[in-house]
């Protein structure tokens, strides 16, 4: 086993003039009211590597040029499709209009475990919420569904940027099996 340095790795790596030649995953994501700058950078970098279609910032949520956004996103602000949209609800009805689901990442009554979607579900949204809050019940009231991520330990959730790492990167899993 070697470690690859950064040239290796770079050369198998999109950029930014081949972006429009790569296979986006079909993935959507809605970030409501994200109150850290620090959060939103890592959720860009996250979306990069998992190629999704879209992020929409609403609500609060710090978007570029915010400093401390770009200094978390490194660079990912240039190779993720980005918008912000002030009203979440907004997004949410545009995107059901165009035929695409909405999934909170949120403990519902009703969510269902990340790991157990499947190819079919897609398209989709994915809905994430405030750090402290959630995802609010005016907007669940708009979603099709919910996941969850199981917790094992004595705290009932994960920071909301690994939380949405792992929920991505499942979902990039699933789709691509």
């Amino acid at each position: 086993m070697k470690k690859l340095s950064h040239e290796e790795i770079s050369r198998n790596r999109s950029t930014l003039d081949s972006l429009n030649n790569v296979k986006k995953l079909p993935v959507y994501v809605i970030l409501n009211s994200i109150r850290s700058s620090y959060n939103v950078g890592s959720i860009f970098r996250t979306s990069d590597g998992a190629m999704i279609e879209k992020l929409f910032l609403c609500g609060y949520t710090p978007h570029p040029p915010k400093k401390e956004v770009l200094k978390t996103a490194l660079g990912s602000q240039e190779s993720v499709t980005w918008e912000y949209v002030q009203d979440a609800k907004e997004v949410i009805v545009k995107l059901k209009q165009d035929g695409i689901k909405i999934c909170a990442l949120e403990l519902t009554d009703s969510s269902i475990t990340n790991y157990n979607l499947i190819r079919n579900q897609f398209p989709l949204a994915l809905l994430v919420g405030n750090e402290i809050t959630g995802v609010s019940q005016d907007l669940l009231d708009l979603c099709d569904f919910s996941i969850e991520i199981p917790q094992y330990g004595i705290k009932q959730s994960l920071n909301v940027a690994v939380a949405y790492g792992v929920a991505v990167f499942d979902l990039r899993r699933i789709y691509d099996s």
